[in-house]
């Protein structure tokens, strides 16, 4: 009896797992979710350039300091 009772709470567990990924893939699929991952990669994109062009920013000034305090040592 113990058996068909666990054998049936797993397959309503994996069911349920499936029902919400398949719910989670179609949305993905749909037009507003595609919309919403074009918008999220647009914003990742935006958000590393932002950090390179920081970055790079900073990497110069430190160069600049350098290249400035050798020149004044001379």
């Amino acid at each position: 009896m113990m058996s068909r009772v666990f054998w049936m709470a797993t397959g309503a567990a994996a069911g349920a797992y499936a029902t919400v990924k398949a719910r989670r893939v179609a949305y993905r699929l749909s037009v507003p979710g595609v919309v919403d991952q074009a918008a999220a990669l647009g914003l990742g994109w935006r958000e590393l350039r932002e950090e390179i062009s920081d970055g790079m920013a900073a990497h110069e000034q430190s160069q600049y300091l350098k290249l400035t305090r050798k020149e004044q040592q001379r």
